[in-house]
């Protein structure tokens, strides 16, 4: 069997379930308008606040925040396939432990004993596909047959609301949130093509800073926060805009279908003029393009699983229809998307 038969008889790999946890009450804009100064950046598209936005607890770790997103996967599929998960992959926007990743103590508090587990930080805002990808290649390629994926945006609460930072611009955009896929080795709603991209000319583009000369580690005055000026925003609008579309219409021309033709299209959700740019892009009405953007901010990388389980939840993902999610990290230094025959459970 040479390589190009290899390929061809690979096993199918089905996303068949999402589900989704929002810490807390919604927060609502006023929150940040009594802190708000005088700023240029507030004028910017990119940064127009949403309605509401959720903040994880104090106290909240990224962990718990997985765990209560995984409880309706146990209640559809028993405790049993979960804690029988072969691959656990997990995506956390701020770590709790700058030295170790989430991963394993995901595992414990599940009762899980995967025999891969991987923390994957590189992915950003397109981290969900990015786990797609690598969770399908481990079961294509292994004895594994299941795969738990977790993407954890939990950075607003604690990063976007200190005294220095919540009267920025950006600092109502994010919400937190955390977003989850159980993937399966059959063809119940299998994942069609993945198309993943890294561009490293970008990658010095976003930088977290304290505003002064100080390590985010060191004690000192200045605050962290990933930090804008407006030419990155121009440069970064510029790649967004082009990014999410080509990733997306690649996936489309490999499988056969014009992005016109797409039943669903799910992104990230930087801002509503990118949601709208990308669905025209695509030649979409924007009924075709669901995202939670109002209710609950830019999540980061659990926009994609949290925009999925909420469609999914109202009955508006019909089985047997072509679900396509595309999606852009950081300052446009990866992006990624996907194609999928949507069959999940709810």
């Amino acid at each position: 069997m040479d390589f190009t038969d290899a390929l061809l008889t690979r096993p199918g790999v089905s996303l068949v379930d999402v589900a989704s946890y929002l810490p807390g009450e919604p927060v609502g804009t006023e929150y940040f308008t009594q802190f708000s100064r005088s700023d240029r950046m507030a004028k910017n598209v990119m940064f127009r606040a949403p309605k509401a936005r959720h903040h994880i607890a104090r106290d909240e770790t990224a962990v718990d925040m997985v765990e209560r997103a995984v409880a309706p996967l146990v209640e559809r599929h028993g405790a049993e396939t979960i804690t029988g998960v072969d691959v656990l992959l997990t995506h956390t926007q701020l770590p709790d432990n700058p030295v170790l990743g989430a991963g394993p103590e995901v595992a414990r508090r599940l009762g899980m004993r995967p025999g891969w587990v991987f923390d994957v930080h590189n992915g950003g805002c397109a981290a969900f596909i990015h786990m797609m990808s690598l969770a399908r290649m481990i079961l294509q390629t292994t004895s594994a047959r299941t795969a738990l994926i977790a993407t954890t945006q939990n950075s607003a609460g604690p990063v976007f609301t200190q005294t220095e930072i919540r009267g920025l611009a950006q600092a109502p955009v994010p919400g937190d949130g955390c977003g989850v896929g159980l993937l399966v080795k059959s063809d119940r709603a299998p994942i069609l093509d993945i198309e993943c991209r890294t561009y490293p000319e970008f990658a010095g583009d976003m930088e977290f800073s304290t505003g002064s000369e100080r390590k985010y580690w060191e004690p000192g005055e200045g605050q962290g926060c990933v930090s804008f000026t407006e030419s990155k925003v121009a440069k970064v609008f510029t790649r967004g805009n082009r990014l999410v579309p080509e990733v997306a219409l690649a996936v489309c021309e490999r499988i056969g279908v014009k992005g016109r033709d797409i039943d669903t299209f799910v992104t990230n959700q930087p801002n509503r003029l990118f949601l709208r740019n990308w669905h025209d892009a695509l030649e979409l009405p924007a009924e075709r393009h669901p995202d939670t953007f109002d209710r609950c901010g830019n999540l980061f990388a659990a926009g994609i699983p949290v925009t999925l389980d909420a469609e999914n939840r109202a009955g508006r993902l019909r089985n047997g229809s072509v679900v396509l999610l595309s999606a852009f990290a950081h300052a446009g230094d990866f992006a990624a998307a996907a194609a999928v025959r949507w069959g999940a459970a709810r």
